[in-house]
């Protein structure tokens, strides 16, 4: 049985018309290393979803799994006041996803997104599909659509 979570991945991906890539592994892959060595790639090309809050509202930053996300420099980016880091029960209301299984789509709402623009570097991407056992692979220009994110450097 498919759990809940990467059902709404599923759905997100083909309505945004995307090809379904979907893999669930028997053992989990709750970080980019593990995901990286479970899939034969970079841990570069693994996509972490990380859920910051910033003014009480959640932001989505897609990062490479090779990559410390610099909040001070992706604020100042933005032109905002200061990003933190939210806490598991944060990510659970916003994403509908456990940490170290959210995915970049299928949550109970459209979150503001930023794309790690040092991901364009790879062909295939993989990212979270939902939970700690499952991941799907896209490319940059499609995951950077289906999230309508903003692109910028995020180390």
């Amino acid at each position: 049985m498919i759990p809940d979570p990467v059902l709404n991945v599923k759905s997100a991906l083909i309505s945004a018309g995307v090809e379904d890539t979907v893999r669930i592994f028997e053992d989990k892959v709750p970080t980019a290393a593990d995901a990286a060595s479970a899939l034969g790639c970079d841990v570069a090309a693994i996509t972490n979803s990380l859920i910051f809050e910033l003014d009480g509202q959640p932001l989505l930053i897609l990062a490479s799994g090779a990559a410390k996300v610099d909040t001070a420099l992706v604020a100042a980016q933005l032109g905002t006041g200061k990003i933190r880091r939210a806490t598991p029960e944060f990510v659970l209301v916003h994403t509908g996803q456990e940490v170290g299984g959210v995915a970049p789509v299928g949550h109970p709402e459209k979150l503001r997104t930023i794309l790690d623009s040092s991901l364009q570097e790879h062909p295939v991407l993989w990212a979270g599909a939902g939970d700690h056992n499952s991941m799907f692979s896209i490319n940059y220009e499609e995951l950077r659509a289906v999230t309508n994110a903003e692109e910028l450097r995020v180390r």
